[in-house]
């Protein structure tokens, strides 16, 4: 079972190298979004942002799964499988960007944005270019080339970088210069290019803009790949896939979209309807300090994929299975831990007028973790081959989120949002465990996942206990050095109590089987 657990770990950390420069860069724009843009600017990148995730789901037709299940078939030829799975993710998503184009203007007045056609256009590009192209990085998951993969991922992690760094920090002041130098008060595109595109004024469609030009360039990068691909669609072939896949495709709808409902519904139910977009401005700053969770669970979910089909076939699999989620869960506390005992550090990224909305962040990061611990257990349904019953746990959960934010949204605002995430994951955890455990059972140690999760809490809390004896009102910038260091140091010690006392507990139960 090592050999196997360390293969899923190394997998983990290649694919993982990506996602944390994606991460870790889009963490670092953080400070100079929330201090070049005002919070109303940026709960509109958010929106957008919002809803480029529920449709990239509908583009790729659930077919990523769905290579992974029918390229490791016997007697199926994974070339075949590829080539059908693109060949009809690309009719679609050309069809979706050519009507993205001819309904820009009605689609971007209809979201209160006239004037900004062109970023409803950037949108169905982002979109058509990244359906295309997951057909592809799914391939290269399929063939463990993760290095490529991480190679890849950063090529267009950089770029998108570039782009930000040049369209923040050096336009704007280059357009200035050069209407000074023409004695204009305003240049035109006739004049600068890039005006064709974008504002002189730093605003939301930067970041649109940015993330276009990465899609380009990653699309750019695969044409190599595009020419090894036969482009023939096995019709047969695509009908299994799709009888497959798309269920998996509406059940993972319902997920994403309540992954994004609260920021789509700040629109309709914040406490503060004039200025809804500032409420999701800040409500986004403060979830983005829960990003080091979301960056595991989006690590672990790129490797253990594929390792899970793959070793589906095997003696033990589903005994590694729970192994697999002991392992994450008491991770994921590390995780938890570690941005709560230091969020007083870590807060100082956001700008000043987006701190406000910090006490959201240990709710977001539960929910993150039981969402990480909900991919495990309902890893059970795409094994079996029973992918409607995803259906209908997304939909449960989903139910949820819409019930607690329509209640509760327009009095608590974001934190309504916060809470809705956490009942609506929790929900969705307990229904695919007991569903898991009748058509699929694995041999979960429950007690013993409860053992790590109250382990996290009783350090915690002993964290709040402990600030409120010993160091109350001790922050940055109105405290003693002397009295922030030593809060930080009892809580890098709880921590390592903790990352003792998990790793403890989990030996000991391997040891004993």
């Amino acid at each position: 079972m090592a050999n196997p657990l360390k293969q899923l770990a190394g997998q983990t950390m290649i694919y993982g190298l990506s996602t944390i420069l994606a991460r870790i860069i889009n963490f670092l724009f953080v400070p100079i979004y929330t201090r070049l843009l005002t919070p109303e600017s940026y709960g509109v990148v958010t929106e957008f942002m919002a809803y480029i995730a529920v449709l990239q789901v509908v583009l790729v037709l659930g077919l990523e799964t769905g290579c992974f299940r029918f390229a490791n078939k016997e007697g199926v030829d994974p070339r075949k499988v590829y080539s059908s799975a693109f060949v009809t993710v690309f009719c679609v998503s050309v069809t979706f960007l050519a009507l993205m184009i001819a309904f820009a203007g009605p689609i971007s007045s209809a979201l209160g944005y006239k004037g900004y056609e062109s970023c409803i256009m950037y949108m169905g590009g982002i979109l058509a270019m990244d359906a295309v192209t997951a057909i592809l990085f799914a391939k290269l998951r399929q063939e463990s080339k993760a290095l490529k993969f991480a190679i890849f991922k950063t090529i267009k992690i950089i770029t998108e970088t570039a782009a930000n760094l040049v369209l923040f920090l050096w336009f704007p002041k280059y357009c200035a210069a050069a209407a000074q130098k023409a004695g204009v008060a305003e240049l035109t595109g006739s004049d600068v290019w890039l005006l064709n595109f974008i504002p002189a004024t730093p605003d939301f469609s930067y970041v649109i803009f940015a993330i276009f030009i990465s899609c380009v360039v990653c699309t750019l990068l695969f044409i190599p790949d595009f020419l090894k691909l036969s482009f023939r669609l096995d019709t047969k072939l695509t009908r299994q896939m799709l009888a497959y896949s798309l269920p998996l495709m509406v059940a993972a709808l319902p997920g994403v979209v309540n992954d994004f409902l609260d920021r789509i519904l700040f629109r309709y139910f914040d406490t503060n309807a004039e200025a809804w977009r500032s409420s999701l401005g800040l409500y986004q700053a403060a979830v983005k300090l829960a990003v080091i969770m979301n960056l595991f669970i989006q690590m672990f979910r790129y490797a253990a994929e594929p390792f899970f089909f793959k070793r589906a076939r095997e003696k033990d699999s589903r005994e590694l299975y729970a192994s697999v989620q002991e392992y994450f869960t008491a991770f994921c506390g590390l995780v938890f831990l570690g941005v709560i005992l230091y969020i007083d550090i870590i807060a100082l990224i956001l700008g000043p007028q987006f701190r406000s909305a910090v006490g959201v962040v240990p709710v977001m990061l539960l929910s993150y973790m039981i969402l990480g611990m909900l991919f495990n257990v309902s890893m059970w349904y795409k094994l079996s081959g029973k992918t409607n019953m995803a259906i209908w746990i997304t939909l449960s959960g989903l139910a949820v989120t819409a019930i607690v934010i329509v209640l509760f949204m327009p009095k608590y605002s974001y934190w309504a949002a916060a809470y809705g995430h956490l009942a609506s994951y929790i929900v969705m955890f307990v229904l695919s465990s007991v569903l898991g455990a009748r058509y699929y059972p694995i041999p979960y140690r429950w007690g013993r996942l409860a053992g790590i999760i109250l382990l996290m809490g009783i350090i915690y809390g002993g964290s709040l206990l402990l600030d409120a004896a010993v160091f109350p009102d001790t922050a940055i910038g109105t405290s003693t050095t002397l009295a922030v260091l030593a809060k930080l140091g009892v809580h890098t010690l709880l921590l390592a109590v903790y990352a003792i006392s998990a790793w403890t507990l989990i030996r000991s139960e391997i040891t004993s089987r």
